[in-house]
């Protein structure tokens, strides 16, 4: 997936995209995007240099698409979440052709969380602040 993708994925392509993005970055830049609920630390870290260097929406747009499909995977790997493709009234409510379905039934938008962090900024809009809030989880019990 070199250059500007056009192509927005739908549910079923999220994981794959995901995937993309963190081969892509882990082999140019060896970031530790593995996943992890300490991750969405870096998350944060990334998006706020694209906003502190300046970078206009447009420009931005396929990073925090990336990042946005990254954080989405996590809540799928670690929260037992499902990507779904939204209704139309979801798409009007969420901007986005896409979301993650909790165990509880919740649909959030990971995509927007990133594209907010991106424009408001603060800690408000923290990606790991999201994680900690996050109701529907499910609760992974030691074995």
């Amino acid at each position: 997936m070199g250059g500007a993708d056009e192509r927005v994925p739908d549910a079923s392509g999220m994981r794959a995209y995901a995937a993309a993005f963190v081969a892509r970055a882990t082999a140019r830049n060896r970031l530790p995007l593995d996943y992890s609920v300490a991750s969405l630390r870096l998350v944060d870290f990334l998006v706020d240099g694209l906003r502190k260097g300046g970078a206009d929406r447009e420009r931005a747009r396929e990073p925090l698409f990336a990042l946005g499909a990254y954080v989405g995977e996590v809540l799928v790997r670690r929260a037992g979440a499902v990507w779904v493709d939204l209704d139309a009234a979801q798409r009007a409510c969420f901007g986005q052709p896409v979301g993650v379905r909790m165990p509880d039934g919740r649909v959030w938008n990971p995509l927007g969380k990133v594209r907010n962090r991106f424009e408001v900024g603060g800690p408000d809009e923290s990606l790991q602040t999201f994680w900690l809030r996050l109701h529907g989880r499910t609760r992974r019990e030691a074995a």
